[in-house]
């Protein structure tokens, strides 16, 4: 059941109505209810996955906390860091076992075919679960955050298990922490007119980036990665372009839609995007940029390994870990490696020519406070993330080398001759693919100083449901949609 499909529509209401109308006592057990049935129209078989992995760190928290009661303070800490790493290493153990033995099985007879061993390991033939990545991180966030003393150890199982799979966020985030979360499930939400019409408009505006935007600019971006070899110059760099704010689009749609329908419920989940594109530097762009997972891998990953509390040189290496980490969290392909080793690399490097860069500037006496300084820092950034999404989307590491080799090819005469009109977008969408960034990156700017739902919420009411009825008709007339209208899969649900 996708955000953007009638089932959800019809599917969402009735579980908002009914979560007002029942008793409070009785609210968990029905938002449980609602969001093992949302993960189940995926795939039912896969919600014993889940259901293990909630009963796994359920357990390990009050194990957990039986341990931690222990008078003899060694004996004490040494159970506790047993059971943590029994609690991380099970349940890593089967994410691993349906979305890496694969790829790590295969990098491993390749190993050994260069000795001329032949190992014989078979296939595990299974398709990825949806959101185990995201449902995983979460469920671990709690286990290590009792261990750490930051959160009570949780003994009502409904409450709990609704935190793992909340439906709002349980297939692409964003991650909650359990200490910033789970204390939001005793909360008494009331039916509050405001919030519910705030988080309907921002689940209005993932929709209108999701179908208006994002899934036209998927049309031309797929011609091309698809078929790497057969073009060249502008038309594989207006596909790269394109895809940074397909992927941005489709990503902060689903978390908009995530957020929004959790704040009707009186639920408040936290934020994954900031203007990303206008990030000055690669560091900048990671504090704005899929916000959940860069703070889950700086408190659980970063931090634990040493963060910056440690020379240069490991320092650099806590960095090179996390972001390949991240790489293959995405995916178990070398190419979501590549993407998150250029990241590293990206920071690394960022941070070595800091002292260049100050006497340079000092040197030439440029001055930094000015628009035109920025506005370079920006594209700077801009190209540097673009580019390495090219390994991000690029169906093979081959392809990406092909569509970077097809890119220094010069041929603006596409632009001219009706070719560029080819790839998937004839004239008039292309046009409103163009004018779709546009809407985007305004939006992006004006939310730097102003809350512009809040602003919206305050206007009178006939200028409000004009902005309402004109995002509707838009998102039904120029909406892109499959065959026989069927929705068009986000992105990040792959993951």
């Amino acid at each position: 059941m996708s955000f953007n499909s009638i089932q959800f529509l019809l599917f969402f209401p009735i579980v908002a109505i009914f979560y007002f109308a029942i008793p409070h006592k009785v609210r968990l057990v029905w938002l449980l209810i609602a969001s093992y049935f949302f993960y189940m129209c995926w795939n039912p078989k896969y919600v014993l996955l889940i259901a293990t992995s909630t009963i796994i760190t359920y357990v390990g928290g009050l194990l957990m906390g039986k341990a931690k009661e222990i008078k003899d303070e060694k004996q004490s800490i040494k159970i506790s860091k047993l059971l943590l790493f029994l609690s991380i290493f099970s349940n890593l153990g089967i994410l691993f076992m349906f979305k890496y033995y694969n790829f790590f099985s295969t990098i491993l007879k390749e190993l050994f075919s260069y000795f001329h061993i032949s190992i014989n390991m078979p296939l595990f033939d299974h398709l990825l679960p949806i959101g185990i990545s995201f449902y995983t991180f979460q469920a671990l966030s709690y286990v290590i955050d009792v261990y750490r003393n930051d959160v009570k150890v949780e003994r009502n199982l409904v409450k709990y298990a609704l935190f793992v799979s909340f439906f709002p966020q349980l297939i692409a985030g964003p991650i909650q922490k359990s200490k910033n979360y789970l204390h939001q499930i005793d909360e008494k939400h009331h039916f509050d007119y405001d919030r519910v019409k705030n988080g309907l408009l921002l689940m209005l505006w993932g929709y209108f980036q999701k179908v208006i935007i994002a899934d036209r600019l998927g049309q031309f971006v797929n011609t091309v990665f698809d078929n790497p070899a057969k073009y060249k110059g502008f038309e594989v760099i207006i596909a790269v372009v394109f895809y940074a704010f397909q992927i941005y689009c489709d990503f902060s749609s689903l978390s908009d839609i995530a957020v929004g329908a959790a704040e009707v419920m009186g639920f408040k989940l936290s934020k994954n995007f900031e203007r990303p594109y206008f990030s000055k530097s690669i560091k900048e762009f990671w504090t704005r940029w899929h916000m959940s997972l860069t703070y889950w891998f700086m408190d659980y990953l970063y931090f634990p390994l040493g963060g910056s509390r440690c020379s240069k040189l490991r320092t650099y290496f806590n960095v090179m870990v996390v972001f390949v980490v991240s790489g293959l969290w995405h995916g178990a392909a070398l190419t979501f490696v590549i993407w998150g080793a250029l990241h590293g690399i990206y920071h690394i490097t960022g941070n070595l020519l800091k002292p260049i860069k100050k006497n340079f500037i000092k040197t030439l006496k440029i001055k930094t406070n000015v628009f035109s300084y920025k506005l370079i820092q920006v594209l700077i950034t801009f190209a540097l993330v673009d580019f390495a999404w090219i390994f991000f989307r690029a169906n093979s590491f081959k392809d990406a080398i092909t569509l970077i080799r097809n890119m220094t090819y010069f041929n603006p005469w596409v632009f001219t001759d009706g070719s560029i009109y080819k790839l998937g977008l004839d004239p008039l969408n292309f046009l409103v693919a163009l004018l779709g960034i546009c809407a985007i990156l305004a939006v992006n700017l004006l939310q730097r100083t102003r809350n512009l739902r809040s602003e919206l919420c305050r206007k009178n009411m006939e200028f409000r449901w004009f902005v309402y009825l004109t995002f509707v008709v838009g998102i039904l007339m120029l909406g892109i949609y499959g065959d026989q209208y069927a929705p068009q899969n986000f992105i990040y649900t792959q993951f």
